[in-house]
């Protein structure tokens, strides 16, 4: 095992280790409260959408980018999702086509961010706002619901009674794009992209192609997501997912993925997600306000890039 990987793996274990004594901490102020089994699967629950969205955004990231957009991608993928089902066509089919939309939508960012040169934190700033905005037109600002129930159904659905298909899906995502990044050549030149585009691009690897694809991956998992979410809400808000880009963000960096591109782990965004469920839950069972978790969730984003630029800097 070579040096690189030993700090990656102890890096891991970190985030396992501060999640575990999260848990502890939270059962002993809850007087136990935490660790009943019910509230493990709310927090697998809540978790797994998050988790969705920051594991687009790890691969964003590697390369040194950002995806601003995905909470607009979220709302506008789950509301095109709920009028095709209301116009009549099979849920299933509505389902792959809101998913292909959110892959369309990503691959407007990322053809943007080629063909203008600008940082993608421009970019999909602003097509944050196109994107919420086309949600706002289509929907008349109003919410989209009476889709077959059929589809909330198996969206709400708990394998064995105890586990949400919602985190079945999360972690099939995320083993498909775990093997992706550790596996294949393609990992292999995101992770090159995002520790040097002049090195990269002189050893022969296509810069645009790959921020062209990371992107698309981006808007397949936000698109993903979309269609979750509108199952769990059982209606199409268009204010969907907003703000929930921060989430996808922190759940990214709190596992260890750095802001600066060319590093982070499949692994390590889902255990900062399971982290900032557990957080959030904990303040809800401790009747916290909601402004207070945000106050927190801001901290934590802060913390982590200061110590991950305080980490870079000593090596």
């Amino acid at each position: 095992m070579t040096k690189t990987k030993k700090k990656g793996n102890f890096s891991q274990l970190g985030v396992l280790i501060a999640l575990i004594l999260l848990c502890a901490v939270l059962s002993v102020i809850t007087g136990g409260r935490f660790l009943r089994v019910n509230n493990l699967m709310n927090v697998l629950d809540q978790t797994a959408f998050n988790a969705m969205l920051a594991i687009g955004m790890l691969l964003c990231l590697i390369t040194a980018g950002i995806d601003l957009s995905v909470g607009s991608v979220v709302a506008l993928t789950g509301m095109i999702t709920a009028q095709l089902m209301v116009a009549g066509v099979n849920p299933i089919l509505a389902v792959l086509l809101g998913v292909l939309l959110g892959a369309f939508l990503g691959f407007i960012n990322g053809l943007l961010i080629n063909v203008t040169g600008l940082h993608p934190f421009i970019i999909t700033l602003g097509t944050q706002a196109i994107f919420r905005g086309v949600t706002l037109i289509i929907s008349d600002s109003s919410a989209v619901f009476g889709f077959p129930a059929s589809f909330t159904k198996v969206i709400s659905t708990n394998i064995f009674g105890i586990i949400p298909i919602v985190a079945l899906i999360a972690i099939v995502v995320a083993l498909i794009l775990s093997f992706l990044t550790r596996k294949t050549k393609l990992g292999r030149n995101i992770y090159a992209l995002g520790g040097n585009k002049d090195s990269a691009w002189y050893s022969g690897i296509n810069v645009n192609l790959h921020t062209l694809i990371v992107f698309i991956i981006s808007g397949i998992c936000a698109g993903i997501a979309g269609v979750v979410l509108l199952g769990r809400v059982g209606s199409a808000e268009p204010a969907a997912a907003t703000g929930f880009e921060t989430y996808a963000i922190a759940a990214s960096i709190i596992g260890g993925t750095s802001f600066f591109g060319g590093k982070g782990k499949i692994f390590g965004v889902v255990m900062g997600g399971l982290i900032i469920g557990v957080i959030n839950f904990g303040m809800n069972i401790l009747s916290l306000s909601s402004t207070l978790q945000q106050v927190v969730m801001g901290a934590l984003i802060i913390g982590s890039v200061a110590l991950d630029r305080f980490v870079a800097r000593k090596k």
